[in-house]
């Protein structure tokens, strides 16, 4: 079973929210919290596998909330559901941490399969969103005239790549590709040295970009 907790300072938000994940046979709703402290206290006592939250809340805002979450609890995927498609937004979201951005307009449609993929550590935005981060991301890239040196990668550090901007820690891909957190953190800088890469953020965004996620 996939453990959800939602946040969400409005009730027929969560309820309507509830109503969908329910309809999975694999999926359990294991808590509510109507604002962002009592989210990041609910994930530390009830542990699920994934907190499914809004942006805007009171207390403590969404963004904040799952950056204390996915700091104390790195195995917790995170899938915003926001209203929100603005690249501040997103961009802060992803330095939180977080695996997964969605737009509630299409959240009908893409929530069970973001929740199914952020459970396997998979990262997953909606189609408007992923567009979104593929253009700024060649335009970012345009502007600093910097060109895709994708190629002189090495397999390891490819394959580093794709773990970390599928939400893995240091120390879960090094446990996957049967190295020392040391080596995965040697492959880490030499291909964000190679990319012109700087942050996690951009991490994903260029793996979006390249398809090597989606």
């Amino acid at each position: 079973m996939i453990r959800i907790l939602l946040a969400d300072d409005h009730g027929i938000v969560r309820q309507g929210t509830r109503s969908l994940l329910e309809k999975e046979a694999d999926i359990e709703i294991v808590g509510e919290a109507e604002d962002g402290r009592l989210a990041v206290e609910m994930a530390e006592k009830l542990k699920p596998d994934v907190v499914v939250m809004d942006i805007a809340m009171p207390h403590l805002n969404g963004l904040d909330a799952s950056a204390q979450i996915v700091r104390k609890h790195p195995e917790m995927g995170v899938v915003i559901l926001s209203m929100h498609e603005e690249e501040d937004y997103l961009v802060r979201a992803l330095s939180a941490g977080v695996r997964g951005y969605l737009l509630k307009e299409t959240a009908q449609i893409d929530l069970v399969r973001a929740v199914r993929s952020v459970a396997q550590k998979k990262a997953f935005f909606s189609p408007a969103i992923a567009q979104m981060m593929v253009e700024d991301f060649t335009r970012q890239m345009q502007k600093k005239g910097v060109a895709d040196s994708y190629e002189l990668l090495t397999e390891r550090e490819r394959e580093t790549l794709q773990l970390l901007a599928e939400g893995k820690s240091n120390k879960e891909a090094a446990t996957i590709l049967d190295v020392s957190p040391y080596t995965i953190e040697t492959h880490r800088n030499n291909f964000m040295q190679k990319l012109n890469l700087h942050n996690t953020a951009e991490i994903v965004l260029y793996a979006v970009r390249k398809k090597i996620i989606s």
